[in-house]
């Protein structure tokens, strides 16, 4: 599931809107049930109202019902091995554990494969 993942996240990137940064992320998140959501990052005029790929894709799995994040597919076609910002990181916790894994795209594939309780080990809610 991870590769199907990364193929979904780097689809989800070519639909970024990103005319500030050009930055393309593009994010894929399977639940424990094994449902599939992705997101790109949405960007504003005004910086801090801009969507992250992180935000978009849990957005879409809240208003499925919600669930519990397994794993994540974080791809960028203009940086190798990308990992979420630190508020991604806080709300991906929010909405998985210590031991979710994301795994970190480049170009290639999947680069390297991390658990929550590694990329922020002292989450509020861990």
């Amino acid at each position: 599931m991870a590769s199907a993942l990364y193929t979904l996240a780097v689809k989800a990137s070519k639909k970024a809107h990103a005319p500030y940064s050009k930055f393309h992320v593009g994010v894929a998140i399977e639940t424990k049930d094994g449902r599939v959501f992705s997101g790109c990052n949405i960007e504003n005029a005004s910086y801090p109202e801009g969507w992250c790929a992180e935000t978009t894709a849990i957005s879409h799995m809240i208003m499925d019902g919600g669930g519990t994040i397994a794993q994540m597919a974080v791809y960028c076609g203009e940086m190798d091995k990308i990992t979420p910002c630190g508020g991604c990181r806080q709300r991906i916790s929010e909405f998985g554990n210590v031991d979710t894994i994301i795994h970190l795209c480049d170009k290639n594939g999947i680069v390297e494969s991390v658990n929550m309780g590694e990329l922020l080990p002292r989450a509020f809610n861990f």
